[in-house]
């Protein structure tokens, strides 16, 4: 019996995971054990095909008995990532390719011709390598540069199971890949091009002081004016102002999105602060985390930087008020049946609403058509401990144009 290291990603963390392959005679059987998922049982025919279409003997020509072991067993293994190590497992049992699997670690998606499709989770899974003194490190040729971000591994990039068993044989030689030299991180991190920058914004001084305060401070900021006022306008501007992230925040930040899937294979690097906008319709659990096995929500991508919540009284009252332990905290804990986990939720709130429900109420141009008791409702809306949280007030007035 051969033992091949993956890993699965509980939270925005990477847990050490076994695949071990047993053959034995009797009627043909295949079967993964080690409480997968939907998605890691159906691997099953995808990954009998990929191997089939490599030019080695799948499962299913073997006539024997073939279990995968997904250790240890009580952690749930979820996702697509499990098919190049439990294709390699199972080469290696059947003796169709001859290597030693100690410090290396196999993780990667195959498509039914042997190709390797990237995955989720890149980061924290070469953290954990590098954590665990696992040495070498297979990973899908998409994810190569995410990879890099973390030194002290050796990183080869794959792109096909048949380009993987020649090069374990080696039949063939794969370019083995060092981390990123600092001075091409550097040249990776963005520093410009924000889309809206402060100093390029006309008029409302008062908005724009009370906005430098929050940035320079952390503090939670709720702007109140009519429509068009451009409360939208100086939220989006806030980046532009804030303080460069270090490398230690880079990191953080793009493993959060690393595991959310939210890297991109040409910018495997998040060097701004974050700006997240959602709907004021959005769900509590899109917005704090959730699923079967919990994903970061909206307020753990805003991590480091700002969450900007429009039309914040048309915020469902329960999703609202789950931001509460957020702002105290600066985290988020989601507990479901199958486990808790914590995430980072260390942000800047920046909130925008209206008077009232017509939005013009106290605007010196336009008459307000709302009642006494309707204003009322609307503002009473947002909490007492909600508004305890929010340390600035800003009034944003219309901007008279013809000045």
């Amino acid at each position: 019996m051969n033992k091949v290291y993956s890993a699965a990603i509980t939270g925005l963390e990477a847990e050490l995971v076994e695949v071990e392959a047993d053959l034995t005679s009797g009627l043909r059987f295949f079967s993964i054990v080690g409480l997968p998922d939907k998605s890691v049982e159906e691997s099953k025919e995808r990954i009998a095909a990929a191997i089939k279409n490599s030019g080695a003997e799948p499962p299913q020509k073997q006539n024997k008995r073939v279990i995968i072991n997904l250790a240890p067993a009580d952690l749930r293994k979820e996702g697509p990532g499990y098919d190049l190590p439990i294709a390699v497992s199972f080469l290696l049992s059947s003796q169709q390719i001859d290597f030693d699997p100690t410090d290396k670690l196999f993780v990667g998606e195959l498509a039914l011709d042997g190709k390797i499709r990237r995955v989720n989770g890149i980061l924290p899974i070469c953290l954990l390598a590098k954590e665990r003194k696992i040495k070498t490190v297979f990973v899908p040729k998409a994810n190569t540069y995410e990879a890099q971000l973390v030194d002290d591994l050796e990183i080869i990039p794959i792109q096909s199971l048949g380009e993987l068993i020649a090069f374990l044989e080696k039949r063939t030689e794969i370019e083995i890949l060092k981390p990123l030299a600092t001075e091409t991180l550097e040249d990776m991190i963005e520093t410009t091009d924000f889309g809206v920058d402060m100093g390029f914004i006309k008029g409302q001084e008062n908005a724009k002081r009370a906005i430098e305060i929050a940035a320079s401070g952390n503090h939670n900021v709720l702007m109140v004016g009519p429509p068009g006022s451009g409360k939208t306008l100086l939220a989006k501007a806030i980046p532009s102002i804030l303080p460069k992230m270090t490398r230690d925040e880079i990191l953080e930040v793009t493993k959060i999105y690393s595991v959310a899937g939210k890297l991109s294979s040409k910018k495997p690097l998040i060097s701004r602060r974050p700006f997240r906008s959602p709907h004021h319709s959005a769900s509590e659990a899109s917005l704090i985390g959730g699923g079967g096995l919990p994903r970061p929500g909206e307020i753990t991508l805003a991590h480091r930087g700002i969450l900007f919540i429009d039309e914040f009284p048309e915020v469902h009252r329960d999703v609202l008020e789950s931001l509460r332990q957020p702002l105290e905290d600066g985290l988020i804990s989601v507990s479901r049946a199958k486990g808790s986990y914590t995430f980072p939720a260390r942000f800047i709130l920046v909130a925008a609403m209206n008077p009232c429900p017509c939005g013009y109420y106290n605007d010196p141009e336009k008459v307000c058509t709302c009642s006494a008791h309707q204003i009322n409702r609307y503002q009473r809306k947002i909490s007492g401990p909600i508004l305890d949280r929010i340390d600035l007030y800003v009034e944003v007035p219309h901007v008279n144009t013809k000045n």
